[in-house]
Parts: structure tokens; sequence; C-alpha cells
């Protein structure tokens, strides 16, 4: 492409920013707009995260364990710890440990989308000729608002239902209307509402903070990468292609702590809220 045809920076960004989507926007909310793209790696990535830990199950054997199985046994080991230390109903970690596994292994996964290269299936979509139908595909589906949310909305719903199955209907019901400003009929409303309160922001907070970090980190790729494409133009700036180089790698090393460290938190967040769901105020 040459430079008269060479999108700006910010055509550039806009467009490695912009889904893949079953039909264009209608308006600014519209639920029936899909990103195709973030449902298709999430899919993807959750049946290879789910056959990872099926493989190492089906494998474990009694002698020396080989390298995968013992890191398997390390992070099982790590995520039940997490557990016990906050979950304190042994029945409802059985369904609540192989949970916080999996959150962790899969965002993990998702996360680390973010290490291919920014331009690699656009330009595979160029060479195949898919690119007149496919104009925008991103990879990363936690630097999606809707993928996050979605997961944080889903960890509300189970911490509903431990609240139901623990204290029961009326005694959850009896908490949301007198925690936590008392009992006086008065300051049910209140009670009611600021209960409400804390459930919505917590449930945001959960979905923004993952979201908010790998967006982020995306952004920084991308200008990485428009650095090398100013380089790759410049016959002069002979340290320019060098210092894409090396802010790429240091930065693609950085990534590797933040993309471990934000599904730990989205874990353990996840292991927090549902413990809060069994303790009465």
């Amino acid at each position: 492409m040459s430079a008269e045809t060479a999108p700006t920076a910010g055509e550039y960004i806009g467009h490695h920013l912009t889904h893949l989507q079953n039909k264009p926007m209608a308006g600014v909310i519209d639920f029936s707009v899909f990103n195709l793209d973030s449902m298709f790696w999430s899919v993807l990535l959750g049946l290879v995260g789910s056959l990872l830990l099926w493989k190492a199950a089906r494998s474990v054997t009694s002698g020396v364990p080989g390298r995968f199985q013992a890191a398997v046994e390390i992070l099982i080991e790590m995520v039940d710890n997490q557990a016990k230390g906050i979950v304190h109903n042994a029945e409802s970690r059985k369904l609540v440990s192989p949970l916080a596994l999996t959150v962790f292994v899969w965002i993990f996964l998702l996360n680390s989308m973010d290490f291919l290269p920014v331009d690699l299936f656009h330009k595979v979509f160029e060479w195949t000729g898919m690119d007149h139908s496919i104009h925008y595909f991103r990879v990363v589906p936690t630097a999606d608002l809707s993928t996050t949310l979605g997961m944080s909305t889903s960890v509300l719903l189970i911490c509903v239902f431990y609240n139901i199955k623990i204290k029961g209907i009326g005694g959850w019901f009896h908490e949301l209307t007198t925690a936590p400003f008392g009992a006086h009929p008065l300051l049910w409303p209140f009670n009611f509402v600021f209960q409400m309160i804390e459930f919505v922001a917590k449930t945001v907070s959960h979905g923004m903070r993952l979201f908010g970090n790998m967006y982020a980190g995306e952004l920084i790729f991308m200008l990485i990468a428009l650095m090398g494409g100013t380089a790759a133009m410049s016959l002069t700036g002979i340290l320019l292609p060098i210092g894409h180089v090396i802010a790429g790698s240091i930065w693609a090393i950085f990534h590797i702590m933040i993309v471990a460290l934000q599904a730990f938190i989205f874990m353990m967040l996840t292991l927090v809220y549902i413990g809060q769901a069994h303790d009465a105020h």
C-alpha cells in the first residue's frame, strides 16, 4: 500500500477496534446486534480450555507426573486453596472450585489472544480473498465490554442462586430490607435500594476492570504496530525499527503478567462475591 492510500493513524486504530457484527448498529442501544468475532473466540477458546482440563484429568497417574499434569495440579491446588479461604461451605465448594478454575483458564486464554500480531488475521483475509466479506475482525474477546459484562452478570446470577439456596427466599428478602441501616420498617426501602446499588456496582466494576485493562493493552499494541509502520516508510529513521522491536518485546513480556493477573483478579472477585452470598449481614 502506498503512502497516498495508507490509512491515517486514527483510521488504522478505528478499523482494528471495530467488531464483526451480524448487522450495522441501528442506534445507540440495540440488543439485536451481536459481536460475532467475540462470540466465536469465546466459544472456541472455552472448548479449548475444557479440552485441556479434560486431557489433564484423563492422563492423571499415581506416579511421577509429567510437566503438563504437574502444571495443572499446581493450578488446581492454588484455586482450591483460594476457594477454601473464601467460601467456607464445603458443599458449595464442590461447584465453586471447578467454576473458579474454569473462569481462570478461560479468561487467561481469552486474554492471551492479545499476543497475536495485530494485523495477522487481516492479512490472512487479504491473501484468501475474504477481506471483501470480512472487513472487521477483533480477536481479544475480553477487550469487548459486552463479553466482560456478560461474564460478570453470570457471576451475579450465581450469587443470587447461592443467596436463595443458603438463606432461603425469606431470609434473603429479610437481608435485603434490613441491612445496612437496620430493621425498622421505615428503613426498608432505603436498605433495599442500597442493596440493589451494591449488586449493580459490583457487577459493573467486575466487568469493567477486566475490559479496561485488556482494551488499554490492545491499544498499546496498536500504537507499537503504528510505530513499525512509520519505520517501514522512513528512509532515515534507522533507530525507529530497532525501537519498534524493543518496545514490542518489552510490552509483550510485561503483558504476560497482565494477562495472568487479570484472569486471577476476575477469578478471585468471583470467589469473593460468591463467598459474600454465603454470609449473613
